[in-house]
C-alpha cells in the first residue's frame, strides 16, 4: 500500500502544500566557481609525461 493510501484527503492536500514551499524555499543560492589556472608543467605532470617508463630486459626491471 501507498502512504498517501492511510492519509485523508485534507492531509493529503497540506503535504502536497508543505512539499511545494520546501521546494521553492530550498534552492542553493549559485555561487561563482573558481577557475584554477593550471602551468604548461602542472598538465604534463598530470598527463604522466614526465614519469619513469620501464622495460623489462633478460629478467630485470630497467629504467628507460
Amino acid at each position: 500500500m501507498r502512504f498517501a493510501d492511510h492519509l485523508s484527503k485534507s492531509d493529503i492536500q497540506k503535504f502536497n502544500q508543505l512539499r511545494r514551499q520546501s521546494n521553492h524555499q530550498s534552492k542553493p543560492e549559485s555561487k561563482p566557481k573558481r577557475k584554477e589556472e593550471l602551468s604548461f608543467k602542472d598538465v604534463e605532470e598530470l598527463m604522466g609525461m614526465n614519469s619513469d617508463t620501464y622495460k623489462r630486459v633478460g629478467g630485470s626491471v630497467r629504467r628507460k
